[in-house]
């Protein structure tokens, strides 16, 4: 299907989606709750070069509106994630959460007769994203100027560290360097040492504008039939991501120093540590707050209007001996009860969980935020797709919770579809 679905005909996109969908059968789907109308994305079809996070993460945002992606990857050893570590019952952790509802087809690009079904396979594709190293898609003639001539309709994503051109272009780009050079390290932390955010963020930002970029092209597609080059950049991503302090830092000012789990702008804002050992994490943002927290968690009115806290910069300035008052009275409680005060004066608090407590989380769980999706090592629970919804009586859609393929499971299907032998 190379159109995407336009505003002024949408029956007729609705009946092509339908029809395709009929015609595939290379995977089985499998949903949080079976949906009653296509999925957003029901009949577009990604090809996807794709390995690590960033274009695997973009992909799977894709596949679970209903997208048809197929991974592309290395025969035998296939996307280099899948050897991360065994915590998923022997798979890797990174590999099992990003790559669900795919099919895996296994090719050798420098093979001519591999290269020849990936360039039969874009004869119906909608989008190819890519985020091999620097050059490798040009090289392989798999650029947007190679392709745009035969396929004007098909939409390229190229995902890298630092863009496709400029003096950085051909530097290889880790999550962890990027995170460096777009000022994370200087933010983060105690000020003892750089330290890196615990997730793959650099990765994460630019596969969610990868994956934004996407569906808008395809929306500009449903209007005047063209694809077009998308150019993503983890340095680029990172950086809008890093919006406040490069303001706060504005015209040379000093940039904010690393505050750990607190705030180097706002106070009291942060960890603090209740009679029990345990912390809370709470947060005063307004002085109406800052009034209710001396009130009703503090019990000593006068604070509020003490000059070294009368405002959030007098706070800030003055947070050694904020601190220690703070620490005072909750040293008198456990954090279950110092919770509570804070719930009961309506001041913002969490707790400090691991992943244990998150796996056990009472809210997602009241919500039915968990399903279970299929892997070659058995099914495994997945949180629902933020947005999706288990059922169809609310209103919305579900989500395509499809299985995490084994490297190469769909060649021999893929293959009989477009009329190849193995």
């Amino acid at each position: 299907m190379k159109a995407f679905f336009s505003l002024t005909s949408r029956s007729q996109a609705l009946s092509g989606v339908v029809q395709h969908a009929r015609k595939s059968h290379l995977i089985s789907r499998h949903y949080s709750n079976p949906p009653s109308r296509p999925l957003p994305l029901a009949g577009v079809t990604v090809v996807s070069l794709e390995q690590a996070i960033a274009a695997p993460f973009c992909t799977r945002q894709l596949a679970d509106l209903g997208a048809r992606v197929i991974k592309v990857e290395r025969p035998g050893v296939g996307d280099f994630a899948r050897h991360y570590d065994t915590r998923v019952n022997g798979l890797a952790s990174h590999f099992v959460w990003t790559n669900r509802s795919k099919e895996s087809l296994a090719l050798d690009l420098k093979c001519s007769k591999d290269h020849a079904v990936l360039m039969k396979l874009l004869e119906k594709a909608d989008v190819l994203v890519q985020n091999l190293a620097p050059g490798a898609s040009a090289r392989l003639g798999l650029s947007h100027e190679a392709l745009k001539e035969k396929y004007p309709a098909l939409i390229v994503c190229d995902i890298s560290g630092y863009g496709q051109d400029g003096p950085y272009r051909d530097k290889k780009a880790y999550d962890l360097l990027i995170q460096s050079e777009a000022g994370m390290l200087s933010v983060t932390g105690t000020g003892k040492e750089p330290v890196k955010v615990g997730i793959s963020i650099a990765d994460i930002s630019a596969g969610m504008y990868a994956y934004s970029n996407i569906l808008s092209a395809l929306l500009q597609r449903g209007k005047d039939g063209q694809g077009c080059h998308i150019d993503i950049s983890m340095l680029e991503s990172m950086v809008e991501w890093m919006g406040f302090p490069m303001y706060y830092a504005y015209d040379n000012a000093p940039g904010p120093l690393p505050a750990g789990a607190s705030h180097a702008a706002i106070y009291p804002y942060g960890p603090f540590e209740a009679g029990d050992g345990q912390s809370v994490m709470l947060g005063v943002q307004n002085e109406r707050e800052w009034v209710s927290f001396c009130n009703g968690v503090l019990s000593q009115p006068n604070l509020a209007i003490d000059p070294r806290f009368s405002s959030n910069s007098q706070r800030t300035r003055n947070r050694d001996e904020l601190k220690s008052i703070i620490h005072d009275v909750f040293s008198r409680f456990t954090a279950e009860e110092t919770i509570a005060r804070l719930d009961e004066a309506s001041i913002a608090n969490a707790s400090v969980n691991d992943m244990k407590n998150v796996w056990d989380h009472a809210q997602l769980q009241a919500r039915e935020r968990w399903t279970r999706v299929k892997t070659p090592m058995g099914a495994i629970p997945a949180l629902l797709p933020p947005g999706s919804t288990n059922s169809t009586e609310k209103g919305g859609y579900g989500a395509q919770m499809g299985s995490v393929p084994r490297v190469g499971e769909h060649n021999e299907a893929i293959l009989a579809e477009l009329g190849l032998s193995d």
